[in-house]
């Protein structure tokens, strides 16, 4: 069956064709936690909406939460000046941009992802209503649009950390810039590729005690429902290869290029997630106002299958690491998908200074904070 066949056959069990993309069809309206279930204790509020395509979050020195768009082109900064739990300040610091998912904050800049380049806004909270214009770092990186949304963030080391995925579905490129993971020193000087095999990772972060970096990585499309699994890895040697497009979730050798090296050749994932769950944005708990099983835990945003039958993910998942190098997984809040229809898609996760967990949703254009009350 070829792709436009199974796209219309997709459609026609109730999902909606958005352009080449089939999805769940987003429930209209205003955003709402409504039906949205997580554990006991914990309590789900919006914290901002009208905030359209949110995707990538970081904070600033002074309180600002920074959100990248992909469809707007808008960059975006939040604040919550009277401390309760909802922004009342929303600025657009950056416009017209090409896909600025990714944003990472340091010495008062923001660095900001546009697909071919870094961009960089110099003392940005001193300038929320009067912006400047962004500063090129670097505009070395491929043009490729196909996975080349960039999520970015700066390392223990320094330096800011460039995924650049797979240009297609699944294929062996030529230049070894794709799919894979790489870091530069934040003047956009000394590139040099860290992680390989990589098809599209959208979310990484490094354990905050051994320092690894631990990323989720998309699985391949068209090799039906229920294979490949998604990924959770951990990358323990510069250069590891971890598989793509040779191999995927570690023991499924692809009927293409499997013939070409085998699954035994690489780096196996330390969790697999589910197929096409789209795992994104992933973050190390590291505030101390959920219990204590949490602290450390790794939790994962999954925007949701475009092209299975049917639909899963949309929700939010915590990893536990293990001793072994593996990760345990739980579903942590979910809600957001009702049958083929969803209310919106979970896209990043970060931890606010009062502890409490912040999603981001581009379906639905909000973002929501999860909090824990003991009481």
């Amino acid at each position: 069956m070829s792709i436009l066949a199974r796209l219309t056959c997709y459609c026609g069990l109730g999902l909606l064709l958005n352009g080449s993309v089939c999805v769940p069809g987003i429930r209209g309206g205003a955003p709402s936690v409504e039906g949205i279930a997580v554990p006991p204790g914990f309590r789900i509020t919006l914290f901002a909406e009208d905030v359209p395509s949110a995707r990538a979050m970081c904070w600033g020195d002074k309180g600002t939460l920074f959100v990248g768009s992909r469809s707007d082109g808008d960059v975006y900064a939040l604040r919550d000046t009277n401390n309760d739990g909802r922004a009342d300040e929303k600025h657009v610091i950056a416009s017209h941009l090409n896909m600025p998912v990714g944003v990472a904050f340091r010495n008062g800049s923001l660095y900001v992802s546009a697909v071919d380049r870094i961009l960089r806004l110099d003392a940005i909270e001193d300038h929320l209503t009067d912006p400047p214009a962004p500063v090129v770092v670097t505009s070395s990186y491929p043009t490729e649009e196909h996975h080349g949304w960039k999520f970015i963030a700066f390392g223990p080391d320094g330096k800011l950390y460039v995924p650049v995925g797979a240009p297609c579905n699944n294929c062996v490129s030529e230049d070894s810039i794709y799919a894979s993971i790489t870091r530069i020193n934040p003047d956009g000087t000394g590139r040099e590729i860290i992680a390989r095999g990589v098809r599209n990772t959208v979310g990484f972060d490094w354990h905050p005690g051994t320092g690894e970096l631990w990323f989720t990585d998309n699985g391949r499309d068209w090799l039906g429902d229920d294979s490949p699994d998604c990924e959770l890895n951990v990358l323990r040697r510069i250069g590891d290869h971890f598989g793509y497009p040779y191999c995927h979730a570690g023991a499924v050798s692809d009927p293409e290029y499997g013939k070409l090296r085998p699954c035994s050749e690489f780096v196996p994932p330390a969790a697999k997630l589910g197929p096409h769950v789209a795992p994104l944005g992933m973050r190390f708990y590291t505030g101390t106002s959920f219990p204590e099983k949490y602290h450390h835990a790794i939790f994962i945003a999954e925007h949701g299958s475009w092209n299975r039958s049917t639909p899963i993910g949309y929700r939010v998942v915590v990893a536990y690491p293990q001793p072994d190098g593996s990760a345990r997984t739980e579903v942590f809040a979910e809600g957001w998908l009702k049958g083929n229809r969803a209310s919106g898609r979970p896209v990043d996760v970060l931890v606010a200074p009062d502890g409490a967990l912040l999603v981001s949703d581009d379906g639905a254009g909000a973002i929501y904070r999860i909090s824990y009350d003991s009481k």
